[in-house]
């Protein structure tokens, strides 16, 4: 006589197909609301068993947390970015103030100092109009400078790795990280200029750092900056 096999025991229901049930039966629990209160599951603040409906309430209150987290980093960034979008409105105007185009490195420097805490700021310009060829933002150039200027299609931002551009800075001996960031015109991919900021703060300009601001600041500079062309 053959025995009927147990096909409970061959196949025995596990923690997925609970799962699995729960999920496609919502309506268990309006059937079942005793088992809300009387159900007790592990806390994670503790070893204690709360009911179901505590668990619930304590992890809609983690959530709610992690909200409150996210909405106050949004608060923070959005305040920190308006105040470098007033401060670089601020450096764009102090341009359009210098009646001079031979005075406009000078300016930016000052200003790049004075307006974002730059310890240490320079700019050499390229190809500009006979009339500038030997002011002093011309000068110290190679071609090795130009080449790179010109490779930097995004600013540079990480340790100073004796970048010959860092030469133009008063002290560069206390160097740590710099910024490259290059000038061009949106009609040529050459660049004609490069700004240089550099700090002895071995994380003010590190790779992982955003560069839109950067990138702003390049289409401001060259643009004020093609006036000695």
């Amino acid at each position: 006589m053959n025995t009927p096999m147990n096909t409970s025991a061959l196949n025995p229901i596990t923690e997925d197909d609970i799962a699995g049930f729960l999920l496609n039966t919502p309506d268990f629990f309006v059937r079942h609301a005793e088992l809300l209160s009387t159900v007790q599951i592990a806390s994670p603040h503790g070893n204690r068993a709360v009911s179901l409906q505590e668990r619930q309430a304590e992890m809609l209150r983690e959530k709610i947390k992690t909200l409150e987290l996210r909405i106050m980093d949004m608060i923070r960034h959005g305040n920190e970015n308006m105040v470098i979008a007033d401060r670089l409105q601020r450096w764009a105007r102090s341009l359009f103030l210098t009646a001079a185009p031979a005075d406009l490195p000078q300016a930016m420097v000052d200003e790049l100092q004075a307006q974002f805490m730059v310890p240490q700021v320079a700019i050499r310009v390229w190809g500009v109009d006979a009339a500038f060829a030997d002011a002093p933002f011309t000068q110290g150039v190679s071609e090795d400078v130009k080449i790179l200027a010109s490779s930097l299609m995004a600013p540079y931002c990480g340790v100073n790795a004796g970048f010959e551009a860092v030469g133009w800075l008063p002290d560069p001996s206390v160097v740590a990280s710099v910024a490259l960031i290059a000038l061009r015109t949106s009609t040529s991919p050459q660049a004609f200029g490069l700004i240089v900021l550099a700090s002895p703060d071995s994380q003010r300009f590190h790779a992982g750092m955003g560069t839109d601001f950067l990138e702003r600041l390049a289409e401001l500079g060259s643009a004020a900056l093609s006036r000695l062309r």
